[in-house]
């Protein structure tokens, strides 16, 4: 889940890759996900402080807005005070707000990537220092069960605004910070995995993957610390 891994894309090629997305979408196992249109796209990140304590109060509640419905995630507080107090400070400045979720993988692993605005695996918040990995599920054989909520990352200790939603079991290796759990939503993550992903071939056409851009747009709207 190393946040460098996937594919740098403009906004001209996410634009091509979503217009066509009706096209794409074969037929669901599930229920399709009730998603609106939305007006997100690939854009420079929001210049944030980075916190140099870590709250005394941590929120208990982030609730992630999205086109397709609201995903509310339980922190797990004291276990991850840095990481927490991070995205507590991002998501006040609307860091998140208008960002799409650019990683979809379906085999093996099952998670949405989402945190970056730029929409290029690669963003992170400019100026920061990666921070100190937290709360590693260590010694346990399904490392991240459906419904986690973690950081991604580049290596060691380099988190910065990246996180994934984990809608299926996963077992990784524990390198990745676990800070909270879906509360409510889960169900529309396995929605938007039922579509699939997709990336290009090379050829100028798109092909159903694995691991790529989700077929259905998933954009951030907006993000509520309780």
């Amino acid at each position: 889940m190393k946040r460098t891994i996937g594919i740098a894309v403009t906004v001209a090629l996410l634009a091509s890759i979503f217009s066509t997305s009706p096209a794409l979408a074969a037929e669901p196992k599930v229920k399709p996900p009730k998603c609106t249109k939305s007006k997100a796209v690939p854009h420079d990140p929001k210049r944030v402080a980075q916190p140099t304590k870590s709250l005394k109060a941590l929120p208990r509640t982030i609730t992630f807005y999205t086109n397709c419905g609201n995903i509310v995630v339980e922190t797990v507080g004291k276990k991850a005070p840095v990481t927490i107090t991070a995205l507590t400070a991002l998501a006040k400045a609307g860091y998140f707000d208008q960002s799409l979720c650019h990683r979809l993988t379906t085999q093996g692993l099952f998670v949405l990537q989402c945190g970056d605005p730029t929409a290029s695996a690669g963003g992170s918040p400019t100026g920061w220092k990666g921070y100190v990995d937290e709360n590693l599920p260590t010694g346990k054989i399904i490392t991240y069960p459906a419904g986690t909520v973690a950081m991604a990352n580049s290596g060691p200790n380099t988190n910065g605004s990246q996180i994934f939603f984990v809608f299926g079991d996963s077992t990784l290796q524990p390198n990745y910070t676990v800070w909270g759990k879906v509360t409510s939503g889960l169900d529309i993550l396995t929605s938007i995995a039922s579509l699939g992903a997709v990336q290009p071939d090379g050829n100028g056409q798109y092909v159903y993957a694995g691991d790529g851009f989700p077929v259905q747009l998933v954009a951030i709207e907006k993000v509520s610390i309780k």
